[in-house]
């Protein structure tokens, strides 16, 4: 009998594994798939040779979680490499000119007082800001999220500070994206170059809450610079699995959990798809969307309005992805300098980003969608034989469920058929941005929002933040009200993962903090 069993070794299942393994605790994770990682996953998905990261490409917020500043040892002698990015990110317009930012503040400063110099002055006033601010914005997003530990959190930082600063913060978190650049930036090209990141993660330009994610990226990649993993973001996953099995924990792939076991009203364990029953003494931690959580309860929590708001929980839109494998980087319309950049965003101005986002949420295949390019070899050349390259490129947003198309030139209402056009019209997109690039293409790998739900069951109609982070879904209400802190109805089943607090990305938090909450810092 394990002292924990784990469901799904996404990086919330393996960091709260491998925590609870380094205080002794015996733990076994399941994984319906044949690899572990669920979305930081790499793989040779186009050619022999070239490794295209599956979803998640930039691993900054693993680099600076909690886990990794308690663990990062122990990760680095199972083969944690991290390759660090001074160019991190840029907008490239239409008109060929383009905006990106650097480590090195005077020349992101320059490029900014190109399209404003009072632009540029603000900018240097927010990274002075941003110096003293940030620890208290991450305490409130790196602690748990009940309402005494958001009280504690909150005196911690009038103490520090005063009441001024606390309300500053709280309007900061309820906030739009435009709201937010349109008060400190006058150049439209220096608002969308910021908004960019909040398409990121579900908010789209007047979308409330949506203010701090593009505040912390835009501040955080030109204070610190952005970390992708050497040779694939695999690495991590790899050494987390290393630190399992070194402590004696085990990990089974390709075994699928069919039912949560719940006796006497607490979860004893779980059953498996090839008929097996493994127990478990000390907690059952499932690593889930909602709805999957659900599925493996078949009676239900035991709380009918829990489960209700389980079965309601709301994804984002979709995403769709195309792995690229080229014989060379990009050629950039609007400059040779766009290559050292690790992402390229294609989201030229905010009306585009909300047009691209009301379109999804409505069911139509976008006109003009979002395009993230990722160009990990810009850093890290190890990821394709010499002088090839991959193309990592995120399409935001798509609907999961298609109801039309907004150009309408698209009949397909099912992926099935309407991968193949929506495909050429990324790749028409591009070829606008980096003239030629058809021609560079080596192979190639699209996978839709269908098949990125196939591969991940938790990335339900392709949203690949696991749910949507408004606030009505966030804080206190990640993935319901009353259960931000991991819990559930049943004692002893806990639920983690990108669904809940603190929601999606590579930082772990869920896995972490609910391993030191069961064993003890």
């Amino acid at each position: 009998m394990a002292d924990a069993i784990v469901i799904g070794a996404g990086i919330n299942g393996l960091t709260a594994a491998a925590a609870l393994a380094a205080k002794g605790w015996g733990v076994t994770v399941f994984e319906r798939n044949e690899e572990i990682g669920g979305a930081v996953r790499t793989a040779e998905l186009t050619q022999p040779g070239f490794r295209h990261d599956w979803g998640a490409l930039n691993l900054s917020l693993f680099a600076g979680s909690g886990f990794h500043a308690r663990f990062g040892e122990d990760l680095a002698r199972h083969g944690l490499e991290f390759v660090p990015v001074s160019d991190c990110f840029a907008t490239a317009f239409p008109d060929g000119r383009w905006l990106g930012v650097s480590t090195d503040p005077a020349l992101t400063s320059a490029r900014i007082a190109g399209e404003s110099a009072a632009d540029a002055a603000r900018w240097q006033a927010m990274l002075g800001e941003f110096a003293e601010d940030a620890p208290h914005i991450f305490s409130v997003l790196g602690s748990p999220m009940t309402p005494a530990s958001l009280a504690r959190t909150a005196f911690r930082i009038w103490r520090k500070r005063d009441s001024a600063f606390l309300l500053k913060l709280a309007r900061l978190m309820f906030t739009s994206p435009r709201t937010f650049l349109e008060e400190n930036f006058e150049s439209p090209r220096v608002q969308a170059m910021c908004a960019a990141w909040g398409m990121h993660l579900d908010f789209p330009p007047d979308q409330s809450g949506g203010a701090v994610f593009p505040y912390l990226e835009a501040m955080a990649n030109q204070s610190f610079g952005m970390v992708i993993g050497k040779g694939g973001a695999d690495t991590v996953t790899r050494a987390l699995r290393g630190m399992i099995e070194a402590r004696g924990g085990r990990i089974e792939t390709g075994a699928e959990v069919t039912e949560i076991l719940v006796e006497s009203g607490v979860a004893s364990g779980v059953r498996l798809a090839d008929g097996r029953v493994e127990r478990a003494g000390g907690a059952v931690i499932a690593n889930l969307a909602p709805r999957g959580l659900m599925r493996l309860l078949p009676r239900g929590s035991g709380e009918a309005g829990y489960d209700a708001r389980m079965q309601r929980f709301r994804h984002a839109p979709g995403t769709m992805m195309l792995h690229l494998a080229l014989d060379g980087l990009p050629d950039w319309a609007a400059g040779a300098e766009l290559k050292r950049f690790m992402y390229v965003h294609l989201a030229p101005s905010l009306q585009q980003m909300s047009e691209t986002y009301t379109q999804a949420v409505n069911g139509l295949l976008p006109r003009e969608p979002v395009l993230v390019v990722g160009q990990p070899g810009t850093a890290d050349p190890s990821r394709a034989p010499e002088g090839k390259h991959t193309l990592w490129v995120q399409v935001r947003m798509v609907p999961g469920t298609i109801r039309g198309d907004a150009a309408g030139a698209i009949d397909a209402t099912d992926w099935e058929a309407a991968k193949e056009p929506m495909t050429d019209r990324v790749l028409d997109i591009l070829e606008r941005y980096a003239p030629g690039l058809r021609a560079r293409i080596l192979g190639q790998c699209v996978m839709s929002p269908a098949e990125l739900e196939s591969g991940n069951p938790n990335l339900v109609g392709g949203d690949q933040i696991a749910g949507s982070h408004h606030p009505y879904q966030n804080f206190l209400f990640r993935p319901v009200p009353g259960r931000a802190d991991w819990s559930t109805p049943v004692p002893k089943l806990h639920h983690v993962g990108a669904s809940t607090w603190p929601g999606g990305g590579t930082g772990a938090g869920s896995g972490t903090m609910l391993a030191e909450k069961l064993a003890g810092r």
